[in-house]
């Protein structure tokens, strides 16, 4: 019978444990870089081996469900068509090893993205969740495909993804975060930062309404071309229509994504 090894106080010392294997070194501060490159490669590795190589990001409210109060029933609904619409057209569909274009993108959360990750659940295609973890439990919905969603820490890192691949961005109706992730890509677009993509902002009576665009332009803070970075749409159809204008579709060819 072999004797046990012995655990001596050096074995038993945090400083022994494998770095790999170190959950309190891992989390320290001294770490954060590793912990974004950490992040950043999951999800990439996982996109890779599903063959997505560009996606259309779709963004709204969380609070918006599937029969809600007057038009909110609507934008639910019409989210969800953008969902279905896109996957069957785009490329999301593809079953021959090839490469998969404009897959559905969202942050995976409930709202506006459960209902855009069903349209393309409905159809049969995969969709994406990138989910980030709040000091508020936050739960992924259930519609992305499951090996296609992850859940980031870091806000930054999470809307690198949502930004890389993406041909084309979706925006619903939403509140702060909407409005955070809508201004981010409108600002790679304005400095150059990303190439031309179409960004199209559903129920324009919505968003004239919460912003004035025009504003901006009277008061000098943008340019008066700023306003071409993004056009609007009423309907699932006219999203695509507007995408499919841009240049999305399944005659991409090599396109791959914004290329951030």
């Amino acid at each position: 019978m072999t004797d046990s090894i012995p655990v001596t106080p050096q074995m038993s010392s945090p400083s022994y444990r494998l770095p790999a294997l170190d959950q309190d070194f891992l989390l320290s501060d001294s770490m954060r870089g590793v912990r974004f490159m950490l992040e950043y490669s999951k999800a990439e590795e996982a996109l890779r081996l599903w063959g997505v190589r560009s996606t259309i990001v779709v963004f709204g409210s969380a609070r918006i469900h599937e029969g809600g109060a007057g038009h909110h029933a609507r934008w639910y609904d019409e989210a969800r068509a953008v969902g279905r619409i896109v996957s069957e057209r785009g490329g999301a569909l593809v079953s021959n090893g090839t490469f998969r274009d404009n897959v559905i993108a969202t942050g995976g959360g409930p709202g506006i993205m459960a209902a855009a990750n069903r349209g393309a659940s409905d159809v049969g295609a995969p969709s994406i969740g990138f989910n980030i973890t709040l000091p508020h439990e936050q739960e992924p919905n259930s519609y992305s495909t499951p090996e296609l969603t992850f859940r980031f820490h870091y806000f930054a890192m999470r809307k690198m993804h949502l930004a890389m691949r993406a041909n084309g961005l979706v925006v619903f109706p939403g509140g702060f975060g909407t409005f955070d992730e809508m201004f981010e890509i409108l600002t790679l677009r304005q400095t150059g930062k990303a190439p031309p993509i179409p960004i199209i902002l559903f129920d324009s009576a919505y968003w004239k309404k919460v912003i004035n665009f025009e504003a901006l332009v009277e008061e000098g803070v943008i340019s008066a071309k700023d306003l071409t970075l993004f056009d609007f749409a009423e309907s699932a159809e006219d999203v695509w229509a507007k995408l499919s204008a841009a240049g999305v579709g399944l005659h991409e060819g090599e396109q791959a994504g914004s290329g951030l």
